[in-house]
């Protein structure tokens, strides 16, 4: 005897329910790990410049800078690239390219490794410092649409630039001093930011970061 089938005829067959997306390893917030990597790094560098170790050691900031902010900031590059934040990417990438030639140039300096006469020290420095004061004042501009926080934290490190320029041609350790004290503020706006992202990403509130300077 045939088995009879129960299914009307008017009925869909079942459709089979939809994998779970996977989890990509790609997503996330890279702020969090870029943030701390460059807080890190400027409050080496700005405790070097206020005269923590003795002039002659300017390379006690390097282990810092190099092992932790320079990857760090290399990685949280990739990273937000990977995720689709282009600004982040940029601005991250920016800054991985600051630390990492600063920490060249003093290995190189402290090592002769590109021959550079001692009376051509300074104006070494002074091309470098004039170089990156150029390039972030126009990242500085174009982060007017973040933001404040993200605009406060640039505008500082420019003005870092300016005061240790000044101090570097003109020999002058208070302006050498100043810049330093300035790279500590913005280390400190960038530990606020940071804070934000990881109450974020615990799934807390997040801190105020201001209006935009531009809409």
């Amino acid at each position: 005897m045939a088995a009879v089938d129960a299914t009307p005829s008017n009925a869909r067959p079942a459709e089979p329910e939809a994998a779970p997306a996977p989890v990509g390893l790609l997503a996330g917030d890279p702020q969090a790990l870029g943030l701390p990597a460059f807080v890190v790094g400027s409050v080496a560098l700005g405790l070097v410049l206020i005269g923590m170790v003795p002039a002659a050691a300017v390379g006690a900031s390097l282990p810092i800078i190099l092992a932790a902010t320079g990857m760090g900031l290399v990685v949280a590059t990739i990273w937000a690239a990977a995720v689709g934040q282009s600004a982040v990417a940029a601005v991250f990438g920016v800054f991985a390219g600051f630390w990492l030639s600063y920490a060249v140039l003093v290995l190189g300096l402290t090592h002769n490794w590109f021959g550079i006469a001692a009376a051509d020290v300074v104006s070494t420095e002074e091309l470098f410092l004039t170089a990156w004061l150029i390039a972030i004042v126009l990242l500085t501009l174009a982060t007017l649409r973040l933001p404040l926080a993200y605009t406060a934290v640039l505008g500082l490190v420019d003005l870092a630039l300016l005061l240790v320029l000044l101090g570097t041609a003109q020999g002058s350790t208070g302006l050498l001093k100043a810049g330093g004290v300035v790279a500590l503020v913005f280390a400190a706006v960038g530990a606020y930011i940071f804070m934000g992202t990881a109450s974020t990403a615990t799934g807390g509130a997040a801190l105020p970061l201001g209006k935009p300077t531009l809409r």
